[in-house]
C-alpha cells in the first residue's frame, strides 16, 4: 500500500475518511492483530506512509531510523515515512491534542491537571500540558501505583485538579455509558478533555456539561488535526493554512457522522417532518416507538396494558440507547423521551437534538397514543414537558404551517449547530 494506518484493531476507524477527504490519495486500514504480523509489515517497508496506532506506537519505533525528538521524548510515533527504505518517526499526536485544546482555549497555565490513564496517549497529553504551563500534572489509574505517584479515581477526587484529560478507552464504542470519574465532584474544574472520538460526547463529557464545566471537548478535532500534520509528512508539503482545513474537515465529518434526533409533543409531525427531513438528508430514519413495538412483538397500548408505564419507559430507554450510540440516523423520539434524563444523554452521545414545536390545539388526540386520552390532558402533558424539551434541545424548530416550512427550519439550525 501507499499510505493507511495500522494497529491491531481498526474496525471503527474513521482515519481513511479523514486522510481521503483531505488529499484525495487511496488510504488503507491495515489490522495487524498480532505483534509478528506488525514486524513482519515493519521489516517489509512496502508502503510510503503510515499512521500507527494501538498497541505498536512503541513497537514502530525500533524500526525508525529516525525519530524526530518530540516524539523520542514522549516514547511513541503515530507518523512514519518511508524514504527509500528508512523510516522516519513524528509524533502528531501531540500536535493534534495541543491544536484541541488552542481551539476551545483550554489555559494549562499554572493549573493542576488530571490525566486518567497511562498508556502512550497519556505521555502525549502530559507533554503538552507541561509545555503550555501546567503546574502539576496528576496521574490516575484503576491500578495505581503509589511509588510512581499514581492516584486511584477515589483520591482523584480530591487531587484539586482543574483540568481533565481522559486518556483510556473508557466511554469509547461500542461500550459506551461507561465513566469511572465523577467530575462533579471536582469543584473548581475548568476544562474537561477526552481523547475518545467516538461517540462524539462520551459519557464522561456528558456529565461534565451537566455539572456545568465550561470547557468540554472530544477527541474529534484532536483525530482530524493529527491526520493532516500527518498528511503534510506524508506528502511533504504544508497546507496552505492547516488550521482552515481542520476546521473544515472536523465539520463535514460532523455533519456526516452525528444523528439528527427530533423530540417533541405526541402529534407533533415527528414522524412525517422526520421521513422527509431524512430523505433530504439521505439518512436512514429510525422510529423509536416502531422499534420498540417491533421488540414488544405487541401495540405500544398493549404494552402499557401489560407492564404500565414503568414498563413502557425501560423499552424507550433500551431503544434510545441502541440507536443513539450509532451514527448518521434521523431518529424521531416518542413524546415522552425527555422524562428520563439517561434517555437524552444516551441520544446526545452522537446526536443533535431538534424540538419540532406545535401548538398544543394542532396537536392530534387519542390515535392510540395511551396517555393523549383527551385536550385536556394533552394540554397538561405540554404544560409539565415543555421545560424538558427546552433543556434537551439544541435548537427549536417551529411545525406552525406545512411539513416542507418544518424541514426547512429544521435544516436551517442543522447548517447552524453543525458549522459551528
Amino acid at each position: 500500500m501507499e499510505y493507511g494506518l495500522i494497529g491491531s484493531r481498526l474496525g471503527h476507524s474513521y482515519s481513511k475518511i479523514i486522510h481521503e477527504m483531505l488529499c484525495g490519495y487511496q488510504y488503507e486500514l491495515r489490522p495487524l492483530p498480532t505483534e509478528a504480523e506488525a514486524r513482519a509489515f515493519l521489516e517489509e517497508r512496502s508502503f510510503k506512509a503510515i499512521n500507527v496506532t494501538l498497541p505498536y506506537k512503541r513497537l514502530v519505533m525500533e524500526y525508525c531510523t529516525e525519530i524526530d525528538p518530540r516524539a523520542a521524548a514522549i516514547g511513541a510515533v503515530n507518523t512514519v515515512v518511508n524514504e527509500n527504505g528508512r523510516l522516519y518517526g513524528y509524533n502528531t499526536d501531540y500536535m493534534g491534542f495541543n491544536y484541541l485544546c488552542r481551539a476551545h482555549g483550554v489555559d494549562f497555565g499554572g493549573k493542576t491537571v488530571l490525566i486518567l490513564g497511562t498508556g502512550g496517549t497519556h505521555n502525549t497529553t502530559a507533554a503538552v500540558a507541561r509545555d503550555r504551563g501546567a503546574a502539576r500534572i496528576l496521574t490516575v489509574s484503576r491500578t495505581p501505583d503509589p511509588a510512581k505517584g499514581e492516584l486511584s479515581y477515589e483520591e482523584a477526587k480530591t487531587s484539586g485538579a482543574q483540568i481533565v484529560i481522559n486518556t483510556t478507552p473508557a466511554g469509547m464504542y461500542p461500550n459506551v455509558g461507561v465513566c469511572n470519574l465523577d467530575v462533579a465532584a471536582l469543584p473548581g474544574l475548568e476544562a474537561v478533555l477526552d481523547v475518545v472520538y467516538n461517540p462524539h460526547r462520551t459519557e464522561l463529557l456528558l456529565r461534565a456539561e451537566e455539572a456545568g464545566v465550561p470547557i468540554v471537548a472530544g477527541g474529534l478535532e484532536m483525530l482530524v488535526a493529527q491526520a493532516v500534520y500527518a498528511a503534510e509528512y506524508f506528502l511533504h508539503k504544508p497546507f496552505a493554512d492547516a488550521e482552515e482545513e481542520i476546521a473544515r474537515v472536523a465539520a463535514a465529518l460532523r455533519r456526516q457522522l452525528l444523528n439528527v434526533v427530533l423530540i417533541g409533543m405526541p402529534g407533533c409531525g415527528k414522524t412525517t417532518v422526520g421521513r422527509a427531513l431524512a430523505k433530504a438528508l439521505g439518512r436512514d430514519f429510525v422510529d423509536l416507538d416502531a422499534e420498540i413495538v417491533r421488540s414488544a412483538g405487541c401495540s405500544i397500548p398493549e404494552i402499557f396494558t401489560a407492564e404500565g408505564e414503568e414498563g413502557f419507559r425501560a423499552r424507550e430507554t433500551q431503544q434510545a440507547q441502541n440507536f443513539g450510540k450509532e451514527k448518521g440516523l434521523l431518529i424521531s423520539c416518542g413524546g415522552g423521551i425527555v422524562k428520563k434524563p439517561e434517555n437524552i444523554r444516551a441520544l446526545r452521545q452522537n446526536g443533535v437534538i431538534l424540538w419540532l414545536d406545535r401548538p398544543v390545539e394542532a396537536l392530534t388526540v387519542g390515535h392510540g397514543r395511551p396517555l393523549s386520552t383527551s385536550a385536556e390532558a394533552v394540554r397538561q402533558m405540554e404544560t409539565q414537558r415543555r421545560p424538558l424539551y427546552a433543556a434537551a434541545a439544541d435548537a427549536v424548530v417551529p411545525n406552525h404551517t406545512t411539513i416542507e416550512a418544518a424541514v426547512t427550519a429544521a435544516l436551517e439550525a442543522l447548517n447552524e449547530i453543525l458549522d459551528s
